[in-house]
Formats: structure tokens, sequence, C-alpha cells
């Protein structure tokens, strides 16, 4: 696996970033929405076993490659397991041409003056020395914005950078996902902040050294261009935040060079009980609307 031609597809690559990545909490959701309802699995290992059949299926679905899909984010359980005999990172840049990713945060910490930092992450090393020998490009964390706090805005940044460097430090590029919630009154005015707050944390960052950014699709467009523009970002993604496909699609558009990387929104419609023909055309569709929309 050449990390320079994924480095190349991660910067340059057209289309978006598919977050497969839904983890323990998550699950449950995530099934009932496929179809899946609790009492189909009585233990959490079945319930892992089924949420990886899913992701299996879309990964393996005709639509799903490098063509349209640049990337995948994926939970550790899904990067330890296999697909089809090939171990699940390899098989996405191997056989579908689309780049590697792995969710590394371990959760949120309780709210503080509306703001969530992540829990601990006492094992990383660990898990980013894992990534690399599994031949992943990248890692993806997440913290959560839902009030206009610049004091727990900058504590919130200043923590994702911390920890982005120390997944640089084992060659792995690190996608900082500090979410704004989309339902707040005051979502423009922390958007204003996260940007300026982000902005300062650039400028500490080695010359040599550059992240990516996982992004709530703004209330102002084109709000996080200097971000986009930034020489030490890769790229900056937009995550759907709760909102359904067609508006977050729509938002999305009016962002230029922001692409999406959709998880709700890329499963919406896909179903257990569809016939292979069904769920392919589903998802192809849903794979081209997201598509269209993160390359305008």
């Amino acid at each position: 696996m050449s990390q320079a031609d994924m480095a190349k597809q991660a910067e340059f690559g057209q289309g978006f970033i598919a977050a497969l990545d839904q983890s323990g909490g998550s699950t449950p959701k995530a099934l009932k929405l496929y179809g899946i309802d609790e009492d189909a699995y009585s233990s959490e290992a079945e319930m892992f076993d089924l949420i990886h059949a899913m992701r299996a299926r879309i990964v393996k679905s005709p639509a799903f490659t490098g063509d349209k899909v640049m990337g995948a984010i994926l939970f550790e359980m899904t990067m330890d397991r296999e697909i089809d005999g090939t171990p699940s990172a390899q098989y996405l840049w191997e056989k579908r041409g689309v780049v590697p990713f792995l969710k590394v945060d371990k959760g949120l910490e309780d709210a503080v003056d509306g703001v969530q930092l992540m829990k601990p992450m006492p094992t990383l090393d660990d898990v980013c020395k894992r990534a690399v020998s599994h031949g992943v490009f990248g890692t993806k964390m997440r913290s959560v914005v839902s009030a206009a706090h610049a004091g727990m805005i900058d504590k919130n940044v200043a923590q994702q950078f911390e920890i982005g460097q120390q997944i640089l430090s084992h060659g792995l590029v690190p996608i900082l996902e500090p979410e704004v919630t989309i339902s707040i009154a005051d979502k423009a005015e922390a958007e204003d902040m996260l940007k300026a707050s982000i902005l300062r944390s650039l400028e500490t960052l080695p010359n040599d050294q550059r992240i990516m950014l996982k992004l709530t699709l703004p209330e102002n467009a084109n709000h996080y261009k200097e971000l986009i523009d930034h020489p030490q970002v890769m790229r900056v993604v937009a995550l759907s935040g709760g909102y359904a496909r067609e508006e977050a699609n729509a938002r999305l558009t009016k962002n230029a060079g922001m692409i999406a990387s959709f998880s709700r929104a890329l499963t919406q419609g896909l179903s257990a009980q569809q016939s292979d023909a069904e769920f392919d055309a589903t998802l192809a569709e849903t794979i081209d609307a997201t598509y269209q929309a993160s390359i305008t």
C-alpha cells in the first residue's frame, strides 16, 4: 500500500468520505434503521457481527469505489476484522480504491459550559501502531460544541490539536472533528469562535505537519474557506450532524471545496430486507447525490 498514493487521493481525490464508524453506543440505532431490531441478536458479539455484515455489504457494493468515495472511516473493531478474507483497511484500498481512516476517540466527557471534550485515550499509541500495521492512512476523533463559549471552544480545539500531534508522530494524518450541534440557537456565533480558534492553533503546528478537519455544515456559506485554503490543512470535510440527506447535500453544495463525510445520511434508505439489486441501486443513488454535492 502506497502512503503517497493515499495522500494524493486524500488531498485531491474527487468524492467524499464515508463514515462507517458507528461505535457500541450507536450500533443498535444504526441496525434498527437498517431494519434489524434488538430482538434479532442476544449478545454484543452478535450485534457487532450484524453491523460488520452491513458495513461489508456497503463496501462490496458496485458503486462503493474510489471514483466517488474518496475515503472511509472505520470503527476499531471493523479494522480488526476481514472482508472476504482480506483485512478491512487493506480491502478498502486494494480492492475498492478507498482511503482507510480509523475512529480513535473513546467517547465524550460530560458537558461543561455547553462543550464536551473527549474522554482520555490511554491506549492511543498502541491503537496508532496497529492502524499503521493495517495500512490505515489517518484517524478521526470527535468532540462537541453546543454553546458559543469562547473559552471552552478554545479548550476543545486545544485538545484536538494536542492529540492530533500525538497521532502525527505515528505517521498518520488526523481528522480533527469539533462538531457544532446543529440545533443550538447560537450556532453561527459558535462557528465564528471555532474558526478563529482553529486558525490560532494551526499557527502552533510545525510547518511540515498537516491535518484534516471534519466540521458541521456552517450557517453561512463558505464560512470555512480560510481553513480549506490553509497550506497545513489537507482537506476539510463536512459532517451531516443530523440534517436529512437532501438538506445536508443542499448545504454542502453552497460550500466550495468542502466534501461530505456522512454516516446516517449515507445509510439512509438501506435495509437488510432489500435484495442486492435494490440495496445496490439505493446506495448508488445516495453515493451519486453526495458525490455531486461534494464536487462543487
